[in-house]
């Protein structure tokens, strides 16, 4: 569960109007006891501490729950008690919500929710009729999907569909069901901003895994103007995935993530030390030029399209990692130029 220390519990209380969550989806599988939550929303870590995050009670060996639209933490909280001390079930909590609103008003609320802990998937969701249109969910066997202010309910079908035609592990399904909303204007508030959202997120406990340190735990909370975030979100999945198999050299991925625009520009994402440098190489070897590297969004014009080759060191100059990049492959989180 998201524990909220009570400044930051009151600070949201004092505008959950903008709380407006918009797409999300709660998944579990039986077959390996792993539990998720993945979603995303126009509002950032500006808006709301952690963006999209809010919504996400990933309960370790039980099931997942969301709670979004005009979100408020009482309900969050209320939802986590009923499932973790008095084990409601999925529809036995859309129930109980629904008749048990802190402020009295259900039907301006949007909740989903999956378990396993009967032995068998169960999925339940809500949308009140008061939610902002587009609104509306879709209940599978062990998941649902919801979203409110969308474009369209294509998005949620989408969204189901990346989930449900994707073999492959839990997280792998969760995160191809947020590409499946990888829409300009999914959430129509960043419609003219030309992206989905501002701010995403993919979580999967594995089983016995603590609440407070999940397995997979990936937040883009927020992004710089016009940078898809679940583009960002599929390069640190890329790069959590290729990590979760240690490599012979026990070397750790590079803790870069390169988002192209489609105007030929650049953005990295450095989760390493600071300060730090990005020398960049021609397949030759011929040092082209180099990045300071002195906050986690940096802007990089690559000087050709040809192969890169990438050297980060740190302000001692000791060797961080190295990378290879070419900007004429597909990276795993490109600015595409053909979305809707």
């Amino acid at each position: 569960m998201i524990l909220l220390g009570l400044g930051w519990a009151l600070a949201l209380l004092s505008h959950p109007l903008l709380a407006q969550d918009t797409f999300s989806i709660v998944a579990v599988d039986v077959a390996t006891g792993q539990v998720g939550s993945a979603g995303a929303t126009c509002l950032d870590d500006d808006d709301i501490a952690t963006g999209a995050l809010i919504i996400s009670d990933v309960i370790p060996d039980v099931g997942a729950i969301h709670t979004q639209s005009y979100w408020v933490p009482a309900n969050q909280n209320a939802a986590h008690d009923q499932v973790a001390d008095n084990g409601l079930s999925p529809e036995a909590l859309m129930a109980w919500l629904e008749a048990n609103d802190v402020q009295g008003n259900p039907a301006i609320r949007q909740y989903g929710m999956a378990d396993l802990v009967t032995g068998e998937a169960r999925a339940a969701a809500f949308t009140g009729d008061n939610c902002m249109d587009w609104k509306g969910h879709i209940v599978g066997p062990n998941y649902a999907i919801q979203g409110n202010i969308l474009l369209g309910e294509e998005i949620l079908t989408q969204m189901e569909a990346g989930f449900v035609g994707t073999e492959g592990t839990l997280a792998e399904k969760l995160m191809a069901a947020m590409q499946g909303a990888n829409v300009a204007g999914a959430d129509t508030r960043c419609l003219d901003e030309g992206v989905s959202s501002r701010s995403a997120f993919l979580r999967v406990a594995y089983p016995g895994d603590d609440a407070d340190n999940l397995t997979l735990d990936l937040v883009v909370a927020i992004t710089p103007e016009g940078v898809e975030p679940i583009d960002v979100l599929q390069a640190e999945f890329d790069a959590w995935w290729s990590g979760t198999s240690v490599p012979e050299d026990g070397a750790a991925p590079a803790p870069l993530l390169i988002t192209r625009k489609a105007d030929g520009e650049a953005l990295l994402k450095w989760s390493g030390p600071t300060p730090a440098e990005m020398v960049v190489f021609d397949s030759r070897g011929a040092r082209l030029e180099s990045v300071a590297l002195t906050g986690p969004w940096t802007a990089w014009r690559p000087s050709t399209d040809g192969t890169l080759f990438l050297r980060l060191i740190d302000a001692n100059g000791d060797l961080l990692s190295t990378m290879q990049y070419s900007g004429t492959s597909p990276t795993p989180n490109p600015q595409r130029s053909d979305r809707e």
